[in-house]
């Protein structure tokens, strides 16, 4: 009963949607005088025996019939089929016997006429009846003397009325009763997928609870021994480890970033002590330091999830995925050169679902900022693909100069037709930073796929690694290997300014929500933010190298998304989870859900509090939070 309400609404709101108001009118009166809700072949009898062949609607008739054969059978159920085909022959041949009846000879031919084509391909059946517009008495004949009787009329409506009381009946119910079915199915398909998820988050966490222990464990058995070994070490050596120190500390003290819980004992014995006394206090805060930074690290809480999709859809590890400008849609890709475009929500329509070959390991993929047509693709052998969600197709394929083979990143401007390619030459290195060489900044037009210009760099530039408009296109921050971060004037097409943001190669940068401001990723695994009108001043910083360690860095880049607050700030992670930082305030960060494998792609729906999460375990994670 639910669902046949569902359905009438689904109708309803059709009608009134089309404008089709003297249907709704006939629909609201028939509605209003039905007694059941079931399904009533007494109606469709009528229709067919007391409109359609009493009034000599053979067009009707025949595309009923061919309605039925289309929603409610199949070559392939063939009992069903060859019933319904038999069943439609004897009809027509009483619409041609109700025609000889009521004297319409006229109809007769005209039926003959209209319908030879269909008539000789089932030739057997009806090669006899050709001639009977032609028989003098033909209730006479004995070829079709039967099919004038009563008895053959009332087997053949109760045959019909069989046929169609079996084909509406439970298993067979109309594809409108079976949306409300199928929308209750999915939302407990999700259901059961959310428990799921975290049951096997919290197996997980147990996991991991358990490798840090016995990682604890290890580390307090090789700090001991570190620490007596050290007693008996040299002053040189002791000089140079407090000289390390004392500078970390400073470090630490100036950007604000002094971890709470800091033992002052522990301090105050640096100053004092000299010697291998020194050296034995020293070893002490590092260790007691690095316990801190581990322990306030995992002791962030797990993200408090509303809901949580996961698509299977590649068959290598994630290098990177985005959502569109909307959030609807989302592109994907992985090392082994394919780009997947899905939807994370089943209402969303799916019509942009697309799976795009580039023949080489994507390293960029770049929504149109003003709607969710063209998403640009950037290949590791320097290619540049426009692909048009809408048609579906390429509809253009570019290719960056042989000097600089390698895309690092794309991105469209927010208001102009333009976008901005960051290309690198290659060299031998084992880190991803030291495969790329120098750096070139193309600007390419999106109407005429022609470059404009070329960004200034300098002589020999280091690799640029990222780009990030601000919200009016007219400013784009660049981040590059050797520390700088670049910033340059999209109107003039000239570098304005650019400062050394870190004493190692840059992965991501990307601006502040008012932007006065500008975030920073290093291969060192610190965070920075940076005030734009106090050039070097840093305004906030995180060390995240616990998930960012320099080892994770020897196969791809990290990178950094902030979500549409800039409150929350996500990073790639080395490991099963990452973290997100509050920017904001003084809260504690969060961690995502584990995936079984590193993460290595992240990014924030635009509007909602939803984040996305690829993995090298070849899965794609979009997580709602509460």
């Amino acid at each position: 009963m639910e669902n046949v309400r569902y359905a009438e609404e689904l109708v309803r709101e059709f009608l009134v949607f089309r404008g089709f108001t003297s249907t709704l009118q006939a629909y609201e009166s028939e509605l209003s005088t039905e007694i059941g809700r079931n399904f009533q072949v007494d109606k469709i009898l009528d229709l067919v025996f007391s409109e359609y062949i009493a009034k000599y609607q053979l067009d009707r008739l025949v595309g009923l019939f061919t309605f039925f054969k289309q929603c409610f059978t199949s070559p392939a159920d063939t009992e069903l089929f060859s019933t319904l085909v038999k069943l439609e022959l004897s009809v027509l041949r009483y619409y041609v016997i109700n025609a000889l009846k009521s004297g319409r000879q006229d109809k007769v031919v005209e039926f003959f006429g209209e319908s030879s084509n269909y008539l000789m391909q089932k030739r057997e059946d009806w090669l006899p009846w050709f001639a009977i517009p032609y028989i003098k008495n033909p209730s006479f004949d004995p070829q079709f003397r039967v099919y004038f009787s009563k008895e053959w009329l009332d087997t053949l409506v109760l045959s019909f009325r069989n046929f169609l009381s079996g084909i509406f009946n439970d298993t067979r119910i109309p594809a409108l009763l079976r949306i409300s079915t199928e929308k209750n199915t999915i939302k407990s398909l999700k259901n059961d997928i959310k428990q799921l998820n975290n049951k096997l988050a919290e197996l997980q966490a147990s996991l991991e609870a358990k490798e840090d222990e016995l990682s604890q464990l290890r580390r307090n058995s090789s700090g001991a021994g570190y620490g007596n070994k050290n007693l008996v070490g040299t002053s040189t050596a002791g000089f140079l480890l407090e000289q390390e120190m004392s500078e970390n500390y400073e470090e630490s003290s100036a950007s604000g970033n002094v971890i709470q819980g800091f033992d002052s004992r522990s301090s105050s014995s640096v100053k004092s002590s000299s010697g291998g006394g020194k050296l034995h206090e020293s070893s002490e805060i590092i260790h007691t330091e690095d316990e801190q930074i581990l322990f306030t690290e995992e002791d962030f809480p797990e993200v408090k999830v509303d809901f949580q999709e996961t698509f299977l859809g590649h068959n290598s590890s994630i290098s990177q995925c985005r959502f569109s400008a909307s959030g609807s849609n989302i592109a994907s890709s992985s090392i082994d050169g394919t780009v997947r475009i899905w939807t994370h929500d089943s209402s969303t329509p799916s019509s942009k679902n697309a799976t795009i070959y580039c023949g080489a390991e994507v390293c960029a993929l770049s929504w149109e900022c003003r709607s969710d047509r063209l998403l640009l693709i950037g290949t590791a052998n320097g290619g540049i693909k426009a692909w048009n969600a809408d048609a579906k197709r390429v509809v253009c394929d570019l290719n960056t100069s042989r000097d600089f083979p390698s895309i690092l990143d794309l991105k469209c401007s927010p208001v102009e037709p333009v976008f901005v390619s960051a290309a690198a030459s290659r060299r031998h290195g084992s880190t991803v930073f030291e495969r790329t060489g120098f750096a070139n900044l193309t600007v390419w037009h999106m109407k005429t796929w022609k470059p404009l210009t070329v960004l200034p760099l300098g002589e020999d530039p280091p690799a640029i690694t990222s780009l990030c408009f601000n919200h009016n296109g007219k400013i784009l921050a660049a981040s590059a290997t050797d520390g700088m971060i670049h910033m340059f004037d999209m109107s003039a097409g000239l570098q304005i300014t650019g400062w050394p943001a870190h004493d190692s190669p840059v992965s991501s940068v990307l601006f502040g929500p008012a932007e006065t401001s500008i975030f920073s990723l290093g291969s060192d695994g610190k965070i920075f933010e940076w005030s734009l009108h106090n050039q070097g001043q840093i305004l906030w910083s995180r060390d995240c190298s616990r998930f960012c360690n320099p080892e994770s860095f020897n196969k791809r880049m990290h990178e950094i998304a902030l979500d549409s607050n800039g409150k929350r700030l996500l990073v790639t992670s080395g490991l099963v989870r990452a973290p997100i930082y509050q920017v904001q305030g003084h809260e504690s960060g969060l961690r995502t859900l584990p995936h079984s494998s590193s993460i290595t792609s992240v990014d924030w729906h635009p509007t909602l509090p939803m984040y996305i999460t690829g993995s090298a375990d070849h899965s794609v994670r979009v997580t709602s939070i509460l």
